[in-house]
């Protein structure tokens, strides 16, 4: 028996998120469908989490076993030519038969891309929110520091979520502004990056719908602690589309896989 981990790229726009449902079309479903007609076995994958419909993956990690004899330098290959151009295995290799690629994983990093700009980007639409009005970048910022640490995140989750502790740490969070053609203040392609330990269902998207609140001045950066505190999904700002959230990086010992 071996245990292969596989690190994933897609582009999650036409499909019903990552995890395998009946009668949808998923990454999951679609990346097993491959490694069936590699190895003729139904295998049920791992993966490192599940993502939303229409929210994208740079570096998703996932793990099955098999006794297939495929050596490990030709899985890439091989996958990719079984697998549709929206999905793209970056990198196999042979893990200890005791890795998961969800439960061994230390750290996840998201980034959630915002568009500050008067006119959508047609050839990046399908990455990132469009906000047509400049916002206080810097504000945004600011508030982005009061997230990290160890905090109760209930009021950046949704009230469906099942997890039995909304505890999870932030150990970094951080922005970065890409000029995309205007001079104006406020202005440019902005992307929120939040480095965890675990992410609670839709946290990331509520958070950066909260801090684009803060940019457009209805809340203040000083607002966020008193938000956690609150511990109620209403106390915290909208939730953002998810086609501006993509899985950035799992980290499994310190070691990125991507």
């Amino acid at each position: 028996m071996r245990n292969i981990g596989m690190t994933v790229s897609y582009d999650g726009t036409a499909y019903s998120g990552f995890q395998r449902q009946p009668d949808q079309d998923t990454v999951q479903g679609r990346i097993e469908a491959a490694i069936a007609k590699l190895t003729s076995d139904q295998i049920t994958i791992s993966a490192s989490g599940r993502t939303d419909a229409g929210v994208h993956a740079r570096g998703q990690v996932f793990n099955f076993h098999t006794t297939s004899a495929i050596p490990i330098e030709r899985w890439v290959l091989a996958m990719n030519s079984r697998l549709p151009n929206d999905i793209v295995i970056q990198d196999a290799w042979e893990a200890p038969l005791d890795f998961h690629a969800r439960y061994s994983a230390k750290v996840k990093t998201y980034r959630f891309t915002i568009l500050a700009e008067r006119n959508p980007d047609l050839f990046r639409r399908l990455y990132e929110f469009h906000h047509p009005r400049p916002l206080h970048i810097e504000a945004m910022r600011k508030g982005m520091s009061y997230l990290e640490g160890e905090h109760d995140f209930t009021s950046f989750t949704s009230p469906k979520s099942t997890k039995q502790s909304n505890v999870r740490t932030i150990f970094r969070s951080w922005m970065e502004v890409e000029d995309a053609g205007s001079d104006e203040a406020g202005r440019g392609r902005i992307h929120l990056f939040f480095k965890g330990n675990g992410f609670l269902y839709n946290m990331v998207r509520i958070m950066a719908g909260t801090l684009m609140w803060v940019g457009e001045g209805k809340l203040r950066p000083e607002d966020i602690p008193d938000i956690m505190e609150a511990r109620h999904r209403d106390a915290a700002g909208p939730m953002t589309v998810a086609h501006g959230l993509l899985l950035w990086s799992v980290e499994y010992d310190g070691e990125e896989r991507i």
